[in-house]
């Protein structure tokens, strides 16, 4: 029987049925490992497999296909590498909040990098717009031209006002979409703006930090009446790019891997090399120095990754 990951506890999953939707619980049996990274989960919420049933109505499953695609995390528990996410996506949705918490463009650059290696098409959600102050909303506009410039898809939402949810909607339409962001972005609330009826768990946010509560423990997929699926996921901290080369990050940052054609050498990493007209870009302000210290920082992660 084949059918699709729709939940995931680490232990137990959800298998939807592909011919009838019928969902089996779920248990592995034998060894899976697709890539060469160590990984916590060797199943994640979208994954395609095949199922044998057994008594009670117990599923087992058996194979897993290949993905198009995955999202990956690194591992709160040292001991191994990394954590699938959310695989076979078509969209992923960055929520981006000004305050309440407060999103920095560190942590968007490193997502973004994350779905150009992987091969997902992004959109950035501006989201919380209806609780900001004039001031803040030109903020917000600066930070969407930047990235609009770049060539990512924007939207400015909220879940309250329900500002262009119905916009929202045209894009996820007959999608597997996934909401990443930190915890307290909105991610829940936005859900279930969406999809009224679901009411998935919110908590407000830590007067204390000012940081979000994480409400969402697993991977879960849950289907929109009006066509696709989401992957709602725990609040993410940061995102991992594994088993990839120094020399391959600059590919994942399309004004500078634009810009590289003009450098005097082939090879530049656009570090200190003399006649780099990425470097000459940062200084013009056609390059964001926001941009240029991410990538910078994830070639030393992958060297030191190399290294390993």
């Amino acid at each position: 029987m084949k059918g699709k990951i729709i939940k995931s506890t680490g232990s137990w999953y959800q298998v939807l049925e592909l011919e009838t939707n019928k969902i089996f619980e779920a248990r592995i049996r034998g060894k899976f490992k697709l890539i060469k990274t160590r990984l916590t989960n060797p199943l994640a919420v979208g994954d395609f497999v095949e199922f044998q049933l057994e008594q009670d109505d117990i599923a087992w499953i058996t194979k897993i296909e290949p993905r198009t695609n995955y999202l990956i995390r690194k591992s709160v528990n040292l001991s191994k590498e990394a954590h699938i996410i959310a695989s076979n996506i078509d969209l992923a949705c960055f929520i981006f909040t000004l305050k309440h918490p407060e999103t920095s463009l560190g942590f968007l650059d490193r997502f973004l990098a994350c779905c150009e290696a992987y091969n997902i098409t992004p959109v950035i959600l501006f989201n919380k717009m209806d609780v900001l102050h004039e001031e803040e909303i030109e903020i917000v506009k600066d930070v969407e031209f930047l990235y609009q410039e770049i060539g990512y898809e924007t939207l400015e939402i909220s879940s309250y006002s329900k500002l262009n949810l119905d916009q929202l909607q045209e894009v996820l339409k007959d999608k597997t979409s996934v909401f990443f962001g930190h915890s307290g972005c909105g991610k829940s609330t936005l859900v279930n703006a969406l999809q009224p009826g679901l009411n998935l768990k919110t908590s407000e946010i830590s007067d204390t930090h000012l940081k979000g509560k994480h409400t969402t423990t697993f991977a879960q997929m849950h289907f929109w009446d009006f066509g696709g699926n989401v992957i709602d996921t725990p609040g993410v901290r940061e995102f991992a790019m594994i088993d990839i080369e120094k020399e391959e990050v600059q590919h994942y940052f399309p004004e500078i891997f634009k810009k590289r054609e003009e450098c005097k050498f082939h090879n530049c990493l656009h570090v200190n090399e003399p006649k780099c007209a990425v470097i000459d870009a940062l200084e013009t302000g056609e390059i964001q120095h926001s941009r240029y210290a991410t990538y910078i920082k994830l070639m030393d992660e992958a060297e030191e990754a190399s290294q390993k």
